[in-house]
């Protein structure tokens, strides 16, 4: 076995580790996988051979192809459609495969994803490894080009944003509202009109703002049937919504591919929901606090 074949073998070896560190970074399959392919590359043209700790060596070559995707995305804020049907990552191994892509999100949580996605690139990346691959600051610092302290900041200012800190009260019973807003998820999932309507208060608004289309103007419609029919329209993107915080209460939130899409708001009262808002428009979202919400 020649030195190229004991680089590939360790690198295979590393592999898994790898990609779960990308693709908590990116939020995509097709560009965690990506990554790891760059790092491939960058790998056999660098000199490992006085490499002593050849995985930490690799997590922080892929971070760094990770942050340049991250502040690449940041600077073009193009906000995600519903991408899915034109994955072009169609081809890779497991890449193309949206069941997988949503079944890889569901297994990290994809409410977390989505607030991982609300974060700084730095913040996004000090949090990542540390918090969940117990990457030493020391070793996050010079990937991200900060001090230690520094980084230690940005991890903090993540975690508080992930656990949520000081929510709004609600106004509800918290474990009542959250069962609701699971029912409805459940139904719309399993495309349960019945379920859907019995949630809803027969006199139910949605509201969507304009980015949400596909009227060029905000979207009202009102009556538990109409809205039950419309959230059974969406039932295939349900498969990337998932629970989560909004403003301190139970909300849903739609992440094709691990990037945020839209926010659903509920205004809920005796166990039935009253208000749907529907919420699309970057600078909406921008401005909501979402976290991640806890068993």
């Amino acid at each position: 076995m020649d030195d190229r074949d004991r680089l590939t073998e360790r690198f295979e070896e590393h592999r898994p580790r790898l990609r779960a560190v990308a693709y908590r970074m990116l939020g995509s399959v097709s560009e965690a996988d990506d990554a790891v392919q760059d790092a491939w590359l960058r790998t056999i043209r660098a000199d490992t051979d006085e490499v002593e700790n050849l995985e930490a060596w690799l997590i922080t070559v892929v971070s760094r192809v990770c942050l340049n995707v991250l502040r690449s995305r940041e600077q073009r804020r193009e906000e995600p459609l519903d991408v899915q049907a034109h994955d072009p990552a169609v081809g890779h191994e497991d890449g193309g495969d949206p069941e997988h892509e949503a079944m890889l999100a569901d297994s990290v949580g994809l409410a977390l994803l989505v607030v991982l996605d609300t974060l700084t690139p730095a913040e996004r990346l000090a949090f990542v490894l540390h918090d969940m691959f117990d990457v030493p600051f020391d070793d996050v610092a010079p990937i991200v080009g900060r001090s230690s302290q520094a980084v230690r900041q940005l991890a903090s200012r993540a975690r508080r944003r992930v656990k949520g800190a000081s929510p709004a009260p609600d106004p509800a019973d918290p474990a009542r509202r959250r069962a609701v807003v699971d029912a409805y998820l459940a139904a719309t999932r399993g495309g349960d009109f019945d379920a859907l309507v019995a949630l809803l208060d027969p006199d139910v608004v949605l509201r969507a703002d304009p980015a949400v289309g596909p009227t060029p103007g905000p979207l009202v419609i009102r009556g538990a049937r109409v809205v039950a029919k419309g959230a059974l329209a969406s039932a295939e993107r349900a498969r990337v919504t998932e629970v989560a915080l909004v403003n301190g209460s139970a909300g849903l939130v739609m992440a094709p591919r691990g990037r945020l899409y839209l926010v659903l708001a509920f205004t809920i009262a005796d166990g039935k929901i009253t208000e749907i808002d529907v919420i699309a428009e970057p600078d909406r979202v921008r401005r909501l606090d979402l976290a991640v919400l806890g068993d």
